[in-house]
Formats: structure tokens, sequence, C-alpha cells
């Protein structure tokens, strides 16, 4: 499986590769070149599976040879299973063809969870395999930095830096951040009127080819490809 970007002005990526690039170096996002399909007997045959052999089914076709079958069942095997509810994303019946799909039963109660949970364990995967390391950035006034600090937490190959504008998150997504302990995630603040441009400052800074020198680093919020993936096996 290649991806390839959007803009059609940078190179193609096996999956491994589009995982740690984020956004491609002209701009765009990275899709793949061709994109799997299902037949309607295949969509038939996953009515009964659960959510993990689901997921199973919808991400191997993207992931190619990043990683064995074993691995990738032992991988969503353990991302789910810190889900308050075994069904990981349940969908409620309200009423006459009215339907609830539930996407807070993760770690961090936010809808995040769903990718981010999955993603950070891939992170590890693939550094470990290439004995790599990164660093991810992060500016966030919504869920998104507690669901990526939760997802990379603990991990030898990464570390984590996120800042929130202060007094802007609500007080669990502040808690969420503050009291994680694990020396692998910093965090910072900044002030409300300023956030848009220091979000914009980080978003150049992972862009920057010429910060690799210093340290290979992933912009939390460009990584539009991988958790796009993901997100395929809810809809």
């Amino acid at each position: 499986m290649k991806y390839v970007s959007t803009r059609g002005n940078a190179p193609e990526l096996e999956f491994d590769d589009v995982l740690l690039a984020g956004l491609a170096r002209d701009g765009g996002l990275y899709v793949p070149s061709e994109w799997p399909t299902f037949s309607a007997d295949e969509f038939r045959a996953m009515k009964d599976l659960s959510y993990n052999e689901t997921a199973f089914r919808v991400i191997r076709p993207f992931i190619d040879a990043s990683m064995g079958d074993d691995d990738l069942a032992a991988l969503i095997e353990d991302t789910y299973s810190n889900f308050d509810d075994n069904q990981i994303a349940p969908l409620k019946h309200l009423g006459d063809r009215e339907y609830l799909l539930e996407l807070f039963h993760g770690p961090t109660l936010a809808f995040k969870d769903i990718a981010l949970q999955f993603l950070g364990r891939m992170f590890d995967h693939v550094l470990h395999k290439r004995d790599e390391h990164i660093t991810v950035v992060g500016a966030t006034s919504g869920d998104t930095g507690s669901a990526a600090i939760e997802a990379c937490r603990g991990r030898d190959s990464i570390d984590i830096f996120i800042l929130h504008p202060e007094g802007r998150v609500t007080d669990v997504q502040r808690r969420q951040m503050t009291t994680v302990t694990d020396a692998n995630v910093a965090l910072g603040f900044l002030d409300p009127a300023g956030f848009s441009g220091g979000r914009d400052a980080l978003d150049v800074a992972a862009a920057d080819a010429a910060l690799d020198k210093l340290a290979a680093k992933l912009g939390i919020d460009r990584i539009a490809a991988a958790e796009g993936v993901f997100r395929v096996v809810n809809t």
C-alpha cells in the first residue's frame, strides 16, 4: 500500500513512513494511492463480528506489510482493553429509526481516544522496529491534548509536549493533562490571546525539515491519514 499527497508534489510513502510524517512536505494530506474496497458479501460477513475483529478487517489493507496479522490483532486487543464498554463504540437505539453512536468510552472520555489510543501503540511498534525516537508536539483547546498524552505516556520511544490556552480548557481536561507524572510528558500554557499564534508556530516547527537534524518530531494534530484509517472502523 502506497500513500500519495493530495497536492501531488511529495514522494510516495509506505504506511510506516506516513505514520511518522504527518503532513506531506508539500503541505498536502497523505491518502492511499488506491483505496481498499469491500464487497457487499464482505460487509455482510462483518455484521456479527466484535469491534476488535471488525477493526482488524478494516485496518488490515491500509497498513499492508507494516505489521503482521498476529501483531496487529494483539495491538488492537491491547488498545481497547481499557475502554469501559466491551462494545467499544456501542450503537444505542433511541427510537424509530434513531440511533446514537457512543464514542466516549475511552480513558479520557473523548472521541479522540478511538484513534489515538491505537496510534500511540502503533508509534511505539514502528519506532522500536526502527530503533528510533520521536517528539510529539501539539497545541489544543479541546480534547486532543489529554487523549494524545494518555496514548503516549510512559512510552520510551516517544516524548510528548502539549500546549493549551491557560484558563480556556475544561477542568476535567486540565486535570487529565496536568496530573500525568510520566517522565516523557511535558505541558505548557499559553496566554489565550496568543494561542492561535502559538499553534501556528508549532505547525511550522512540525513541518520544518531543518529541525529534523535536531529531533524527529510529529504534530499530533496533523496525522490525518493515519488517524483517518482508524476512524473508518466506526463508519
